[in-house]
């Protein structure tokens, strides 16, 4: 095919360029972000600054509010990011169903046990959350919800008919409840085994579940 002439000129039309990824702007949302989990998570929402998080990136207030908008905006999208990063080695990035559900809930929390500082950010902030009109209580909860169904479904699948949905959705509840509350005291006390006592909850907790009627009641 002959090269596209310029009109009047003759000559071949200059090629147009591709729009290439801004993978330096990617790059430095990712720095804000981790600049913002760390400021959180030391400070809180309320009393860590944008001036904070702007001074460990190297840049102005003003820059990290180019990149995220608000402060709120950043702080859900704070929230996300740790998400991100639990999911990012799974095949579709997703969390796995049935028993691999909870084999990678083990794994998070050995994972977790290697990352303090996100550790750190989440149990802050989605302590925060319960205050009122908190701009992260509507992710947080909404987190919960679709986390304790996804459990849930997985507790179904293992255990089958002889599971009950209510039963399944008790369990997803308190894996949920203790793997956050374990974090709260790793975090106070490093004599908490954050990987094996997650590992210890959760099997107890699924044991329980998937023996339905007949498990045993030691509080009656």
């Amino acid at each position: 095919m002959d090269d596209a002439v310029t009109p009047g000129t003759g000559s071949p039309a200059p090629a147009k360029r591709t729009r290439r990824p801004r993978q330096a702007t990617a790059e430095r949302r990712a720095e804000i972000l981790r600049a913002a989990a760390h400021t959180f998570g030391s400070k809180g929402y309320k009393t860590g600054s944008l001036a904070e998080v702007a001074e460990q990136v190297g840049i102005t207030h003003a820059g990290v509010l180019h990149h995220f908008g608000s402060k709120e905006q950043l702080l859900v999208e704070v929230l996300e990011y740790r998400d991100k990063e639990d999911v990012r080695d799974l095949e579709g990035q997703h969390i796995p169903g049935g028993i691999e559900l909870f084999r990678h809930l083990v794994r998070t929390a050995r994972m977790n046990a290697e990352r303090r500082g996100i550790v750190q950010g989440y149990t802050v902030l989605t302590g925060e959350s319960v205050t009122e009109n908190h701009p992260a209580r509507g992710w947080v909860t909404n987190r919960f919800s679709i986390l304790r169904g996804e459990i849930a479904d997985a507790i179904g699948e293992v255990g089958g008919p002889g599971v009950d949905r209510e039963t399944a959705e008790r369990a997803a509840s308190a894996i949920i409840g203790v793997m956050d509350g374990l974090q709260v005291q790793w975090l106070l006390d490093d004599a908490v085994d954050l990987s094996e006592s997650t590992a210890f909850a959760i099997e107890a907790i699924l044991t329980a579940a998937l023996a339905g009627t007949g498990r045993p009641h030691p509080l009656h």
